[in-house]
């Protein structure tokens, strides 16, 4: 996989959490009753989690292949 767009996968929670303040900074829509400010930040906890997740797989297997061969 291009080291590229293994930086972007592992940036994006990073940029939609913290450059991405405006987005965010509102009330309303409640999901829950939990205003959206707060289920913005832990979906997007579990989407780095997804996202570092998957990387770190990709560069494992990448890995056992190099030296199997």
């Amino acid at each position: 996989m291009n080291p590229i767009l293994k930086f972007i996968l592992l940036a994006l929670p990073y940029i939609f959490m913290v450059a991405g303040v405006t987005i965010y900074t509102r009330v309303k829509p409640e999901l829950g009753g939990i205003p959206f400010f707060y289920w913005y930040q832990l979906v997007w906890i579990f989407i780095a989690a997804a996202l570092t997740s998957t990387v770190y797989f990709i560069e494992n297997n990448e890995k056992k292949r190099r030296v199997v061969h």
